[in-house]
């Protein structure tokens, strides 16, 4: 790379549970928005992982794989936003420590931090069609998903279609506002000495 200084990606952060739309967010957003991002998403890392059926694991050792790749995860997404990219992360925050981690990893960056919700009847309809997800995982996620409660923005994906819930954040990220979402947590959540 050149030695012209480089400025960091911004970060738009989907948070919400399994089938609530933010993938349909995601795309949306690329065709939206005016300047090219990317999307990473947590599903995109985790099909990454090798498939061989020898390498059956014990439950904590599969607890640590997924750990390691979630975290692993959050470092590629700053990497990519270091190195000057705009991204569209999409992610379940359905453990504590995966926020945790990812406001300690994305201190420093704008992260405009999106909370993607619908009903739990539109969940299970949505579960049922994709047909690989177990019926009542998504609802089972909302509650600890969303637990922290603080946002910058928040889309319904069961009343606006990706397209508007795009629109929405291109607005948001184009206006006044500053997103202060990851601020507030951090302070809130973070042991801060």
């Amino acid at each position: 790379m050149s030695n012209q200084v480089r400025r960091r990606g911004r970060i738009i952060f989907l948070n919400g549970t399994s089938s609530s739309g933010k993938s349909s967010i995601a795309e949306a957003l690329l065709t939206a928005l005016d300047q090219p991002w990317f999307h990473m998403s947590v599903d995109a890392i985790n099909s990454m992982r090798s498939k061989n059926r020898t390498l059956e694991l014990e439950p904590a050792e599969l607890d640590a794989v997924l750990a390691r790749t979630r975290a692993g995860f959050h470092r590629a997404v700053a990497g990519m936003a270091e190195a000057g990219n705009d991204i569209v992360v999409d992610h379940v925050l359905s453990e504590q420590w995966r926020l945790i981690d990812c406001l300690r990893v994305l201190e420093g960056y704008e992260v405009v931090f999106v909370a993607v919700r619908c009903s739990p009847d539109v969940l299970a309809r949505r579960e049922r069609a994709r047909g690989d997800r177990e019926p009542g995982h998504a609802a089972g996620q909302q509650e600890q998903v969303h637990a922290h409660g603080i946002y910058d923005l928040e889309c319904d994906t069961a009343i606006a279609n990706p397209e508007e819930n795009a629109q929405l954040i291109k607005e948001f990220i184009a206006g006044p506002h500053r997103p202060t979402a990851f601020d507030q947590l951090r302070a809130a959540l973070l042991d801060i000495t």
